[in-house]
């Protein structure tokens, strides 16, 4: 082949970018970048930014869609039910004393977990370039 391969109308393959979804996941869970992991990837609680402000990287086209509140509620479940039930066991608490205490740490945790959740579901997302394209490429009928 050529040396220069641009003047004599050939292109050299590029190899395919390498994304690793261990390490946007890290990141997604930082709430930062999945690309460069230091923009945030966060404009408000869970509304994801356009684009990074450091490295332009496009985010907003990336849907998460139910998976995060889904893993959200099982992990806070997974947390609530058995203290729920080591509660019961431990100290036979009334059922106004389970009323008032259970709804609240279940909805603080479900509020606390879900941003890092959902930022680690969008790493990966990212990572496995799962995105929104039939919004900007269409599919021909």
């Amino acid at each position: 082949m050529s040396e220069n391969k641009q003047d004599s109308g050939e292109f050299a393959a590029s190899a395919p970018e390498e994304r690793s979804a261990f390490q946007a996941l890290k990141r997604g869970l930082r709430r930062k970048c999945p690309c460069c992991g230091t923009g945030n990837i966060f404009r408000k609680y869970v509304t994801v930014e356009d684009e990074c402000a450091v490295c332009g990287e496009e985010l907003g086209h990336i849907r998460a869609d139910d998976i995060p509140p889904y893993f959200t509620i099982m992990i806070v479940g997974h947390i609530v039910v058995p203290a729920v039930m080591w509660s019961e066991q431990a100290w036979s608490p009334s059922l106004w004393t389970h009323v008032a205490i259970w709804p609240a740490l279940t909805l603080a945790l479900t509020l606390a977990f879900l941003p890092f959740i959902k930022g680690g579901v969008l790493g990966v997302l990212w990572a496995l370039k799962m995105f929104e394209d039939e919004k900007r490429y269409p599919v021909a009928k």
